[in-house]
Parts: structure tokens; C-alpha cells; sequence
């Protein structure tokens, strides 16, 4: 669920923005909460609205990836999947701050056997699916077990499937194992029982995975199901004309009395897929559509945006906040062998001039790690990128002096996001200063990650993590970025540079079976990190901070921590512009 579709936008550098609030010392109906002590401090729009009714708009410049939870590692289909799917537990959001992890179809966060290796669960009473069947256990379970189905789902969450301990299932379409699978036990309709290979400490955040998602097997259209998955959550699909326009409306089968976690305010959500970003930002920020807001990085914002943020007008109606998402650059470390070389290339890339591309300090801040000190287990990270951003070529031209490296590489991006492109001009000058030629190659956005994951995956491209199953723990960054596979003898299924160390592998292999705390096994995972850094399998840019203008009858926006943009759980609409 962590990848990025897309990534921050560049903006303009500018200074820190002041948000203020109309009508006196409380904000006025739309008006941000509060005005930031500083630039990174987290402000909604319209907090504590009850106002139940209206349908929203959500402008969109591409289609979600998918809309199947057992097939998605994306924020955005996370974000509205929200809305038509419940799973065991629930990242709930607070702006500026990691996740809760909170029950969500179960009754509590689960009960662990004492050896740390059994967790199970309760499901609530009353749960439906929209065509009134009843959820049960062995839904839940399907839910994972087709998500094992790895030759058909491409892009599914792993974080859980990794932890359980039947590592030899292929998933419900392998012949003879359609009821083979041993990781997961249903005693009972009610009764979910997970078996473990190793200890997991943040084990409620990995049922929070989309993966667990109830999927009625007689309803499981494989690939197809992205066009219809069948809802356990307060809305559901009315029609999904692909790369065009969704329609979410109320689920009747859904009991808010099982549900403290979502307020299912608006009646209907509205999707526009394939507005320019251009147009995206122009209509926000003029409030040509008062209903409207936007699920695009950075609130789909352009760089000659930057100013009109500080309009009173803008400024009341814009929610703001640091997100746990860190941009970096992947290096294929398949086609980039030497890690002296990556070395060398890190250095040279001006990680100032793309900080200037984001926006500066207004929309994120330099990062020297993928891992921060607000994740429970942090110890300090060493990297020789120097922490200004400024590029150091002498020393780059230094470190190739005399080794044979590659003259020319790929740069692969998104095609639908212009400074992707533009983040590539500077690294093509960069790497021009050390002897090698970048040529920029397209991705379709709808495939880019499909395609990072791939047989084509670029010498260097862009990514994005959000903070796995745990924005707060270091394991479930560090696991899935630079980990193992789930054997331990290749590299891990997010892991998009393809870095295996023989001997950083087996350390982090043996690691995930310790028990114990999170944040003393989050030092020994930020250890390794640290270790495997300086083979640099990629080179940290930016922690970013969104800022997403909203519609002016829109209310209780806060952009979420993990997905980066409106957290849809929790926003209304009201009748007229306050």
C-alpha cells in the first residue's frame, strides 16, 4: 500500500506559509484550525463538521492502479479504499502523526500466543457485505490467500504473507491448493487464527494490510475484480468507467454501529480520472468547484502556484501537514554492479536543485535517510551525501578514477507528472560532470511501478515509501525496501534497487525471527539499514509536506500522515460556502 503513484510536485521555493483564519481569534466554517508555529506543523480545514449529505468531488489526474486491496500496494487506492473495504484492523489517520493502529473488523488488536508466533481474532457481530451475505472468517482468509497468487497479482502487500509460516503456498488457483493453506486457521464464522514463522512485534499493523479485506471466493473475478470489489465499508461502487470517471454511493449493508472509524458523512463521491494537473490546481485554487478536492501529490499544485497559497481566500481553504512519504532515487543495483560507482553517482546528483523543484522547505525538507528519528527504534544513519544537498563532483570524480563503469544509463519516470521529467534534466547534468550520458525514458504512470518491478526497470528511477503496515516502527520501512525475499536468498518484493548483500540478507533474515519489542528491534533494523547504505542502493531526497487546497464548502480535511493527500475517511460537504 506504500508506493507513491505519484510524487510530490515541484513548486516554486518559497517561504514558509502563515495560515491564517477569518472572523477573529476561532476559525471560521472552512477555515484552516489553526495557524503553524512553523512550516511542517500539520493544519485541517474545517475540523469537527457533523453535516451529513452532498456528494464530493475528487479530481484526479490518472486512474488508481487498482482498486483490488489484494492487489495494491498503493496510498491512493489505500485512501479510497477506505470507503468500500474494512480489514481487521485500521492505520487510522491524525494529520502530522503516524497512524493509530485501531480495530477495525475485529473486536480488539488481537491476542498473542506467548511464544509471540499464534495471533487471533474476533470478528465483529452484524458484518455484511453489500448484497447482505455475512462476513465471515473464511472470507478473511481468502482475502489473503489469493493475494499468495503472485503470478497473477503483481503488485499485492507481502508484508503479512512474509510473516506467516506456510511459506510453500501458491495461492487458491494452484491446482490441489485451493484448501491447502496452513497459515491461516478459521475455527469457527468468527475466528481468525494466524500462524507465524517468526515473532512479529507490529503484527496488528500487518493485518491492517489491505490483504486482509474479507473476498467472497464465489465473487473473486481475478484480475477483474478491480472493476467491482465487493464492499464491506460504508460506500460502494455504482459504476467505474476506467480511466475516466467512479461513483462511490452509500452501502446499506454497512452498520456504523461496528464502525467508530469512519464517518460516512458525504452520500456520494465523485471521481474525475484523467484531469490534467493543470487544471486540477487551477479550478482548486479558484473554487470553481466548491465541492471539490484532490487526491494528487501535493494537492496537484504547479509551480507557478506557489504564490497565490498565501491569498486569504487560499490560505483558509488549505490543509497542510508532514507526511511520513520520503521520495528517493532507486539505483538498479543489477546494472549498477559496483557499489563505488553508485557511490560516486549519489554524490554528484544536486539534491538541493530537486529540493528547489518539490518546493524547498515549504514542501518537504532534505532527508539523509529513508528512515527518520520519529520511527520507534531509530539510531543515526551515516552516508557521505552531504546534508546541504550540494553535489560534491570532485569527490565523485575521484571515487570512478581508474574503475570501469557504465557511460551511459536510463533514467525511468512517470509520464504523467512533468517534473519527474525535469528532476531528470538535473541528473542528466549532473552525471554529465562525471562522464556519463542519462537518457530520460517515459513510463506510463498507470504502469510505472508494474514496471520497476519488471524486467524493464531503469538504471535509476524514482519511488516513494510511506512507512509500511507501521509508519512509526523502523521494520517496516527497512524490511521491504532493502530486505531479502521471504526466503531469504534474493531481494524482497519492494525492494526496487534489487540490493542482496549475502551477509546484510542473512542478518535480516535471522532478524526476523528475534522477539521483542518494536523499538529494540528496530535499532538492530536500523542498524543494518545504516550498513546497507553505504553500498548506496539509493540515495535519499525528500520528506515530504503536502499542502492540498480544498473546494470552500469543504470540510474536516486533514492530509493524511501515511497517504500523503485528503484522507477521505473523514471529510463532509456542506450546502453552502461558509
Amino acid at each position: 500500500m506504500n508506493r507513491r503513484a505519484t510524487a510530490v510536485l515541484a513548486l516554486a521555493a518559497v517561504t514558509g506559509l502563515t495560515l491564517t483564519a477569518c472572523g477573529g481569534p476561532k476559525p471560521a466554517p472552512g477555515s484552516g484550525s489553526r495557524a503553524p508555529a512553523d512550516a511542517f506543523e500539520a493544519v485541517k480545514v474545517g475540523e469537527g463538521d457533523t453535516t451529513r449529505g452532498g456528494n464530493i468531488n475528487v479530481l484526479m489526474s490518472t486512474d488508481f492502479q487498482t482498486l483490488d486491496p489484494g492487489n495494491s500496494n498503493y496510498v491512493q487506492t489505500a485512501n479510497v479504499g477506505q470507503l468500500y473495504y474494512r480489514t481487521l484492523t485500521m492505520a487510522k489517520e491524525e494529520a502530522g502523526k503516524p497512524p493509530k493502529i485501531v480495530p477495525d473488523l475485529a473486536t480488539d488488536l488481537g491476542k498473542v500466543s506467548k511464544d509471540g508466533l499464534t495471533w487471533t481474532y474476533t470478528l465483529k457481530k452484524g458484518l455484511k457485505f453489500e448484497d447482505g451475505s455475512p462476513v465471515t472468517a473464511k472470507d478473511v482468509k481468502y482475502g489473503v490467500e489469493r493475494t499468495y497468487a503472485r503470478d497473477v497479482y503483481t503488485q499485492a502487500p507481502q508484508e503479512l504473507n512474509a510473516a506467516l509460516s506456510d511459506d510453500g503456498y501458491k495461492g487458491p488457483y494452484a491446482k490441489g491448493s485451493a484448501s491447502d493453506f496452513k497459515g491461516i486457521e478459521t475455527p469457527d464464522d468468527r475466528t481468525v487464527v494466524f500462524r507465524l514463522k517468526q515473532p512479529f512485534a507490529e503484527f496488528p499493523a500487518l493485518v491492517s494490510r489491505s490483504n486482509t479485506a474479507p473476498v467472497p471466493r464465489a465473487k473473486d473475478t481475478k484480475l477483474d475484480y478491480t472493476n467491482h470489489p465487493v464492499s464491506t465499508g460504508p460506500y460502494k461502487i455504482k459504476h467505474y468507467d476506467r480511466g475516466r470517471s467512479m461513483q462511490l454511493v452509500r452501502n446499506p449493508e454497512w452498520d456504523p454501529a461496528t464502525d467508530p472509524n469512519r464517518t460516512a458523512l458525504p452520500d456520494t463521491f465523485t471521481f474525475s480520472l484523467s484531469t490534467a494537473q493543470s487544471t486540477i490546481s487551477q479550478q482548486l485554487l479558484a473554487d470553481f468547484d466548491a465541492t471539490a478536492l484532490t487526491l494528487d501529490s501535493a494537492g496537484g499544485l504547479q509551480a507557478s502556484d506557489a504564490a497565490k497559497l498565501d491569498t486569504a481566500d487560499v490560505a483558509r481553504r488549505t490543509a497542510s501537514g508532514l507526511i511520513g512519504c520520503t521520495d528517493v532515487l532507486d539505483f538498479n543495483t543489477e546494472s549498477i554492479k559496483d557499489p563505488v560507482v553508485r557511490e560516486a553517482i549519489a554524490i554528484a546528483i544536486d539534491r538541493k536543485a530537486i529540493h528547489l523543484q518539490y518546493g524547498g522547505a515549504r514542501f518537504g525538507k532534505l532527508t539523509q535517510s529513508y528512515i527518520n528519528p520519529d520511527q520507534r527504534g531509530y539510531v543515526t544513519q551515516h552516508t557521505a551525501l552531504a546534508p546541504s544537498g550540494q553535489p560534491r563532483v570532485a569527490a565523485a570524480k575521484k571515487l570512478l578514477k581508474g574503475r570501469d563503469y557504465p557511460k551511459k544509463l536510463v533514467y525511468g519516470y512517470a509520464d504523467a507528472t512533468p517534473r519527474y521529467k525535469n528532476m531528470g534534466t538535473s541528473l542528466q547534468q549532473n552525471l554529465k560532470q562525471i562522464g556519463i550520458d542519462l537518457e530520460l525514458r517515459a513510463i506510463p504512470a498507470a504502469n510505472y511501478y508494474t514496471t520497476l518491478a519488471g524486467e524493464n526497470m531503469p538504471d535509476i528511477a524514482r519511488s516513494g515509501w510511506c512507512g509500511g503496515a507501521d509508519s512509526g516502527s523502523v521494520r517496516t520501512t527497512v524490511d521491504p525496501n532493502l530486505g531479502p525475499s521471504v526466503d531469504g536468498k534474493s531481494f524482497g518484493f519492494s525492494n526496487i534497487p534489487r540490493y542482496h548483500d549475502p551477509e546484510i540478507a542473512r542478518a535480516m533474515y535471522e532478524l526476523r525471527g528475534e522477539n521483542g519489542t518494536s523499538e529494540d528491534l528496530g535499532r538492530k533494523w536500523a542498524t543494518l539499514f545504516d550498513r546497507g547504505m553505504q553500498d548506496y542502493p539509493l540515495v535519499p531526497l525528500i520528506r515530504n509536506v503536502t499542502r492540498s487546497v480544498v473546494g470552500s464548502r469543504i470540510r474536516n480535511a486533514q492530509v493524511g500522515y501515511f497517504f500523503g493527500s485528503i484522507d477521505l475517511s473523514t471529510v463532509s460537504v456542506v450546502s453552502k460556502k461558509g
